[in-house]
């Protein structure tokens, strides 16, 4: 028979079958990571085997079968009573002698090696479990802070009795596997004192969407179970791989969690005999702890890395638990698992696009998962007990979930819930069983009322909305294995940074047009003159807004620049290393003025459209303050965190001389042109743009054609003006000769041009118009890109078939 025991020392990945997966992940790294600076608490486990003698030695495995074959596995009425009767088996038996004695040998080891102080987590692992296509997230029982022998003796006993949980049957039942083929290992780990500290969960691909080029950290202060079961609202980070250990800044974005409750230890005496679950106790969260990052950037990165190699080692995506040591400063990794959800739909061919065709009340709103919306009945449960009241298909809403839910998260359409974040356990277990979920509402349970039909919507980004009544919408499912990739570049137009990572699957080239002004209104939302001369501004409710928004952040100008670098930053990590060309901003001054602050810094123009915009604004004096921020940012962003794929377009640009300021100012704040690589290109947006098309090919590396502004300028007509209409048309003469014009002009230069807009997808003669003239790429809206993408495609054959035939396009 093997050993009862086995130390981390002598376990790896191998051993999966005797210590099962959390322990063989824990013994693999402490051996084959630990030497390269990776650190692992070091621990034992207890095997299979052990577990096996507890059975026999006590004529338990008839017992167990016996109450396990009378569960309804259909309707699972009478599982609270199976799992009742399976651990009361279980707890009332006795750990035999000899596997007393090996659990005491190796706590005995640990004491001698770290300190008769110590206090250890005691882990349970079953055999079947952390496999590539199950997560068991959270099925099974973690004691934290056991001290002294008695007190892990009985830990040990309730971590057997954890495999028959109610959770952990309904779990086997669903995923099939077999009761009594299913062993289980006890971890006893030396604790790491994070309740001094702080603790969290990382991912190493986004969880949501699956895109692989970054780590995903979240954290609260304390121990790590209010992470685990989604107790706190967690702060978070996003760090982008290719460029960790290479730029000075790889993190992509950071969000501030409220993280309400800290988890530490309760500290009972070693000696004295307690329930496992009493050592710990959860604790309000200062609120200035509160308003504070968990982790230091440095910090942020150095776990990074340490995921990344984690996942190189086991050459998949992992899901991750870290803690830091309060005392120490030290950091560990205290569990390691395959990701189960996202790393099991690679390589999908379908796209599926949802889209809301109407506006509703919002009764809700938090983190968004599953870019979907479904609808159904809300009902509001207090506890796992209530397993009744929620029928298949109806919208589940509580205050927040823990494994005892699991039976319950499979019934719902969706999961509504006022604490958890990204990577806690609702999420894990929501993205597992296909599941919309609505997390850290903070509300929910007061705004949604018990037996009201809601629409549930996460498909527009990282937010998702739970809105009252059903309303409508679109599912559109494209299968992108059949689809036909043109020679002419598509590409896409993205303003919401929330939706990079998902359309970057698309079958595209990158990103032809970044708006700046969305990012603004949204992420930043502060007129930026108003942050770079606060002391200036009159209005008393715009200065409290913006002290409000900019508190955590040293200066009003940093909060600016970070916000804008961070969005940006993340679109274009989610196309690197392909081409992501952002617009500097292109608001008109009664847009900027709507900004907070905004009114004070801007003039009142009769015509907005023609007035003060683009290129004529960022040398102004009553905007270049606001131009030097913008500047910052896209600095910031290619050179600090090293996202070189980003270009730099300039909007708006009536002159060559206005071309020359604009580029000149540009080089004073540190954009260069040609310096580390970065091209800047204009808008031809101006019949001037066109007309003068070789002398501006001569200061820019590139055009976007703006068809909206071009036609409007060419015509006269306002774009905006549903009395013009039938004049203001893409297919006008004047305003295609111009495009042919630009792209002859830009041909004979060597200077690369696209177009972006609606009309390549809605009309496939345009689209043919452009790719007959040689354009080199167009961008198209997400929801048009597929049409667009099929027009150019259509449009190459057409071309090959008269170049054939010898019709050629002047």
């Amino acid at each position: 028979m093997e050993p009862f025991i086995k130390y981390f020392k002598d376990i790896s990945y191998k051993d999966l079958g005797k210590v099962g997966g959390k322990n063989a992940s824990l013994g693999e790294m402490y051996n084959q990571l630990v030497p390269e600076g990776i650190k692992v608490p070091d621990g034992y486990a207890t095997t299979a085997d052990a577990y096996w003698f507890f059975l026999e030695q006590n004529n338990l495995k008839q017992q167990l079968q016996e109450v396990l074959n009378s569960l309804d596995t259909a309707q699972f009425g009478n599982l609270a009573e199976v799992g009742s009767k399976a651990r009361e088996l279980i707890l009332g038996a006795t750990l035999p002698q000899p596997l007393q004695e090996e659990i005491t040998k190796g706590y005995s080891y640990l004491t001698a090696t770290y300190g008769d102080g110590i206090s250890v987590a005691v882990r349970s692992s079953a055999t079947a479990e952390d496999l590539p296509t199950a997560s068991f997230a959270g099925q099974l029982e973690t004691y934290l802070n056991v001290r002294g022998l008695p007190n892990l003796l009985k830990a040990c006993h309730h971590s057997y009795a954890s495999l028959f949980t109610d959770r952990a049957i309904k779990y086997r039942v669903d995923n099939g596997f077999e009761h009594m083929q299913v062993a289980l290992s006890v971890g006893v780990q030396v604790m790491v004192r994070s309740d001094k500290a702080s603790s969290g969960v990382m991912f190493t691909l986004d969880p949501d969407t699956g895109f692989e080029n970054v780590v995903v950290i979240s954290g609260s202060w304390g121990l790590g179970e209010n992470v685990v079961q989604g107790a706190v609202n967690t702060d978070e980070f996003v760090v982008f791989k290719p460029m960790l250990g290479k730029a000075e800044q790889p993190i992509l974005s950071r969000r501030l969690g409220s993280k309400a409750k800290t988890m530490v230890y309760a500290d009972p005496g070693a000696n004295e005999l307690q329930l496992p679950t009493d050592a710990i106790i959860n604790l309000d969260t200062p609120p200035d702890r509160q308003e504070q990052f968990v982790l230091k950037d440095e910090e942020v990165a150095q776990l990074a890395k340490w995921g990344k190699r984690i996942e190189e080692h086991y050459n998949q995506p992992m899901d991750i638990e870290w803690a830091q040591d309060g005392v120490t400063g030290e950091f560990f990794i205290v569990q390691a698992r395959p990701e189960t959800v996202q790393s099991q739909h690679k390589n999908q061919a379908f796209f599926t696009d949802y889209t809301l065709k109407e506006k509703g009340n919002v009764l809700c709103s938090g983190i968004g998962l599953s870019n979907k919306i479904v609808s159904g009945v809300a009902r509001i449960l207090q506890s796992p007990k209530e397993i009744d009241k929620l029928q298949e298909g109806e919208v589940l809403v509580t205050r927040k979930t823990d494994p005892d839910w699991d039976p319950i998260l499979r019934k719902a359409i969706a999961i509504i819930t006022e604490q958890g974040g990204r990577t806690s356990h609702a999420a894990i277990v929501a993205r597992e069983v296909g599941a919309v979920a609505v997390l850290g509402t903070q509300n929910a349970t007061q705004t949604i009322q018990d037996g009201q039909l809601v629409t549930v919507s996460t498909a527009g980004g990282e937010t998702g909305y739970v809105y009252e009544g059903k309303l409508k919408w679109t599912e559109k499912q494209t299968d992108m294995s059949k689809l036909e990739r043109p020679q002419t570049k598509a590409m896409l137009i993205l303003g919401d940074p929330e939706q990079a990572f998902k359309y970057s699957f698309l079958p595209n080239d990158g990103v032809g047009l970044m708006r700046m002004e969305f990012i603004i209104n949204n992420a930043i939302q502060i007129h930026p003159m108003a942050l770079k001369h606060f002391d200036k501004v009159k209005d008393q409710e715009a200065r409290e807004k913006i002290e409000q928004l900019t508190h955590h952040y040293p200066d009003k100008e940093t909060y600016f620049v970070d916000r804008l670098a961070e969005a940006t930053a993340v679109v274009a990590a989610a196309f690197y290393p392909k081409d992501v060309i952002v617009r500097m901003s292109d608001f008109k001054s009664n847009e900027y003025a709507n900004l907070v602050g905004g009114k004070q810094f801007e003039p009142d123009e009769s015509n907005p459209m023609i007035g003060l915009r683009g290129a004529s604004r960022y040398y102004h004096p009553m905007y270049q303050d606001g131009f030097e921020l913008e500047c910052r940012a896209m600095k910031k962003v290619r050179e600090a965190m090293g996202l070189t794929n980003v270009k730099l377009m300039i909007p708006f640009c009536r002159t060559i001389e206005e071309g020359n300021k604009v580029i000149d100012l540009m080089a004073q704040n540190g954009l260069r042109r040609g310096e580390h690589g970065l091209e800047l290109y204009v808008m031809v947006e101006i019949p001037s743009n066109a007309l003068l098309a070789e002398e501006f090919a001569e200061i820019f590396d590139g055009f976007s054609i703006g068809s909206n502004d071009l036609t409007q300028l060419t015509l006269g007509a306002d774009r905006d003006s549903g009395l013009l209409s039938d004049i203001f048309s893409p297919f006008d003469p004047a305003v295609q000769q111009l495009i042919v014009m630009t792209l002859q002009k830009a041909k004979s230069t060597g200077t690369k041009v696209g177009l972006c807009g609606q009309a390549p997808s809605d009309y496939p003669s345009y689209a043919a118009f452009l790719v007959n003239h040689g354009i080199d790429s167009i961008s198209f809206n997400p929801d048009a890109f597929f049409r667009g993408m099929e027009n150019m495609a259509q449009a190459e054959k057409q071309l090959g078939r008269d170049q054939a035939a010898g019709v050629f396009y002047a």
